[in-house]
């Protein structure tokens, strides 16, 4: 079952907050039911073509390499191998209906009520 910590997200924001830095992006970490990480991205440098409208989106991390180009692909790839760490492991088997992670990692750029902003 999947779980992560307040102590959990505490552990890996150091390495997520060097990767929001890099890129010159600003967001928030945050767990959600206990289950989940979550960053979101408020405002930045980069230039996201994707959306939902609105300057709102929920990153799909299937789908990165289809959605997203260049240091925007860049950015989300280091983010959610930063937001997994090092002892992040998933035995998924959706044939079987078996879920088993250590956590799940939700990106969202902007918000419902407040779109990202971009800045450069």
């Amino acid at each position: 079952m999947a779980y992560v910590s307040q102590e959990k997200k505490k552990q890996l924001a150091p390495g997520i907050k060097a990767v929001l830095k890099k890129y010159g992006m600003k967001g928030s970490i945050a767990v959600k039911h206990h289950s989940s990480l979550v960053v979101n991205i408020k405002s930045g440098a980069l230039k996201f073509e994707h959306s939902h409208g609105e300057g709102y989106t929920q990153v799909n991390p299937y789908w990165i390499e289809e959605n997203y180009k260049g240091k925007a692909q860049r950015f989300l790839n280091e983010l959610f191998a930063a937001m997994k760490g090092s002892d992040w492991f998933c035995e998924d088997d959706a044939m079987t209906d078996y879920f088993h992670r250590s956590h799940y990692t939700d990106v969202n750029i902007g918000s419902w009520n407040k779109p990202y902003v971009q800045t450069a």
